[in-house]
């Protein structure tokens, strides 16, 4: 699978319910080879291993992926905490088996390249912060997706 990384996760580590006393860590990232299909990508292991692969690219980076496990994503469980996507799959990474590697999008594809700045959410499924500051009110405790730019940064 080549496509590219549109979001990443922070490595967070997890108590390895098999080997009490040691841990398994974890992070996962979203990748993107078309304007309409982009798949969650999850990989677990050693630390060393899953520091070594986080750290090796990063947001806006071109990757093919070799040898991935397909399985069927839980949907509810994993949406919390990962983009929707519309596969009803997920991509596992295994330490003994798959393989990332990474590239300039300009020598994979630079169709690639402009995949990063397209929503992943349809365009008919977000409110405006002016939305939300009309009609605020209405919206109160209900969980929303959000379209906005960032103007500027500062201290």
């Amino acid at each position: 699978v080549i496509g590219v990384v549109i979001g990443k996760t922070d490595v967070r580590s997890f108590p390895d319910r098999k080997n009490i006393g040691s841990e398994r860590y974890t992070f996962n990232f979203t990748i993107r080879d078309s304007p309409t299909y982009f798949i969650n990508v999850q990989s677990w292991g050693r630390e060393e291993y899953i520091r070594s692969l986080s750290e090796s690219f990063r947001v806006g980076d071109c990757v093919t992926i070799e040898n991935p496990l397909i399985q069927s994503k839980e949907a509810e469980r994993e949406e919390k905490f990962n983009p929707v996507t519309p596969s009803c799959y997920k991509l596992l990474l295994s330490e003994n088996h798959s393989v990332v590697k990474t590239s300039s999008c300009y020598e994979t594809d630079t169709k690639l390249l402009s995949l990063l700045h397209l929503p992943v959410k349809d365009p008919q499924d977000y409110y405006s912060l002016g939305d939300i500051v009309a009609n605020g009110q209405s919206l109160n405790g209900r969980i929303l997706n959000v379209l906005a730019a960032v103007m500027s940064v500062s201290q």
